[in-house]
């Protein structure tokens, strides 16, 4: 038997943890960014080593003045040696599509990003698969 009290207490967390993933989701792009930067101990040149991507064009979306595909997103997951759950809210946040494991070229994409792979090898995968690359300049 639920009392009460019990119930309240229920409600009240439920309000408190909806308030807690609104006040994440609400978070920038740039201050995100910035948040896994600072928790990895690395710096924006370390992120475009491990990205491939062009270093003004990095510094540009940390800042926010870019506002980047897809595509380069996932390169610099890699860059910042996010985690699969921190790559999707990534994701999400800049309002890009999450990985789908039933997509072939996102499913290879996630196999590397949870097995710890370097881009280079996450893009020997893509192109065992056919399918394209991540962090080709094209901007």
């Amino acid at each position: 038997v639920v009392s009460l009290f019990g119930l309240l207490f229920a409600l009240n967390s439920c309000r408190h943890c909806l308030r807690n993933n609104q006040n994440m989701l609400s978070q920038t792009l740039p201050e995100y960014l910035a948040l896994q930067l600072k928790q990895k101990h690395l710096r924006r040149a370390d992120v475009v080593r491990g990205s491939h991507l062009d270093r003004t064009y990095v510094y540009q979306i940390f800042s926010g003045k870019k506002v980047p595909s897809r595509d380069k997103l996932l390169a610099i997951a890699f860059g910042l040696q996010l985690s699969v759950e921190e790559t999707q809210k990534m994701l999400k946040l800049s309002g890009n599509l999450e990985l789908y494991v039933r997509d072939k070229r996102d499913a290879a994409i996630l196999f590397a990003i949870q097995h710890g792979r370097s881009i280079d090898e996450a893009n020997d995968l893509l192109a065992q698969l056919g399918v394209l690359p991540l962090g080709v300049p094209d901007e």
